[in-house]
């Protein structure tokens, strides 16, 4: 099933977002089992600024304060459209140093683009004062690590990979380059004579 707009520079659900049809095209799959009121809310919905928290989960030994190192951290994402669900096969990476201007001087987010599929412009800014550090109290539960605001956008995966770093719990010894993408890492203490790992990495993400 496919809609096709009135006439006019207007998409038949009225979505008053400058849409000729291409968004509610995309969109064709959940007309079969929403109202054009309930699609309208869905268009609506996903330019809201919403924050989500990325929760940081891992079983550590002998090592504390395991976080992301400087501003040009890149936190590896897989993002979903708010408006239109495509979530791209690729990973995205944001990163503090990384700025893009907002449409209408409405400020910079860390990433603005634009849906391959229903050319929403969407935008995720990383908050960078809600960085948090997991320390060895926090081992085996989840803890936000960070926030991301969103307007259009969705995370629902994340790839930990190199540039995290940690200390010894005891000897505070520093461990400076961490690379988490085999979701385990181990290493040796020297100053503590005893082995150290951050081990079975996972990840949850919340809404706020």
């Amino acid at each position: 099933m496919q809609l096709t707009p009135r006439s006019g520079s207007h998409c038949q659900f009225k979505c008053r977002q400058g849409c000729t049809g291409q968004v509610c095209m995309a969109l064709s799959t959940a007309v079969k089992a929403y109202s054009p009121m309930h699609i309208r809310t869905l268009l609506k919905e996903g330019f809201k600024m919403v924050k989500f928290g990325l929760q940081f989960k891992a079983t550590l030994e002998n090592v504390t304060n395991v976080r992301p190192v400087g501003e040009d951290f890149r936190w590896f994402l897989k993002l979903k459209c708010g408006s239109c669900g495509e979530i791209p096969d690729k990973w995205q990476y944001i990163s503090l140093m990384e700025s893009t201007p907002l449409k209408g001087g409405r400020g910079s987010a860390s990433m603005v683009q634009r849906c391959k599929l229903c050319s929403r412009e969407n935008s995720i800014d990383i908050l960078g004062d809600t960085i948090t550090p997991y320390n060895m109290e926090d081992s085996e539960t989840f803890k936000t690590m960070v926030q991301f605001e969103c307007r259009g956008l969705e995370p629902v995966d994340f790839q930990p990979q190199a540039g995290f770093a940690a200390e010894g719990a005891e000897s505070g010894t520093k461990f400076p380059e961490i690379n988490l993408q085999e979701k385990d890492w181990t290493d040796y203490d020297e100053e503590a004579a005893e082995s150290v790992g951050v081990y079975e990495v996972t990840h949850q993400f919340t809404k706020r």
